[in-house]
């Protein structure tokens, strides 16, 4: 895939549809009643990175306050839904060291994994970073959690929305109606190719999460080193 025409031809469809008010509010954001778990295998950028997002976020709430923004400590990358959120997921139905082996030899050739956080896109939905890789090893994780998922006859529902293949990371959610949707447009051209900065992967996370990987939801299983 060619990251930098995915992310554009995503940003361009996307601009094209909130213009014409063909944006999907998420009315579960503020639900009681959400009770979407899973499993994540997922990267927390530098806290250097993140603030530079914040600046961003920052921005965009000046003529926005009512759309949803991710605070630092929501804000990842994911590498892959092992068991995506949905009703009912409870956690003691699995084995968390069977998960951790499975995760811990998918790790085994990964190294010198570096992300860029450069410009920003769009879906019907949400506001993204964009995120590129200095090799193929986001890739190849992704690859080998994959493989050696399919073959551990663990409970795993990987790529059944849809196969991830960016190093996006979601910070802006609709929530309500865009308020001033002129000044919207105006922010995120402006920040169409900012460099929020680079960071070098030292570790990947086991969590259960909740559907936007809240905080006060998320409970971390497992850190790994890489």
């Amino acid at each position: 895939m060619n990251l930098k025409e995915h992310y554009n031809s995503l940003y361009v469809n996307s601009i094209e549809n909130i213009k014409k008010d063909q944006y999907i509010i998420d009315h579960l954001i503020d639900s009681s009643s959400d009770n979407r778990f899973g499993i994540t295998v997922l990267i927390r950028p530098s806290l250097e990175v993140k603030n530079k997002i914040q600046d961003f976020l920052n921005e965009l709430k000046k003529s926005n306050p009512n759309q949803y923004y991710y605070p630092n400590s929501d804000i990842h990358i994911t590498v892959l839904s092992i068991i995506s959120c949905h009703d009912g997921f409870d956690l003691k139905t699995i084995s968390i060291p069977e998960y951790r082996k499975i995760i811990q030899k998918s790790i085994e050739d990964i190294k010198d994994l570096e992300i860029h956080f450069e410009g920003i896109t769009a879906s019907n939905s949400a506001i993204m970073i964009q995120g590129f890789t200095n090799n193929n090893s986001l890739d190849q994780l992704r690859d080998n959690l994959r493989t050696n998922f399919k073959n551990s006859g663990l409970q795993q529902s990987i790529d059944s929305r849809y196969a991830i293949q960016t190093a996006h990371s979601t910070v802006i959610r609709f929530r309500e109606k865009i308020i001033d949707k002129e000044a919207l447009l105006k922010s995120l051209e402006e920040y169409r190719t900012f460099d929020f900065g680079k960071f070098k992967v030292e570790k990947i996370e086991l969590v259960h999460n909740d559907w936007y990987q809240r905080e006060h939801f998320t409970q971390q299983l497992y850190s790994f080193i890489l």
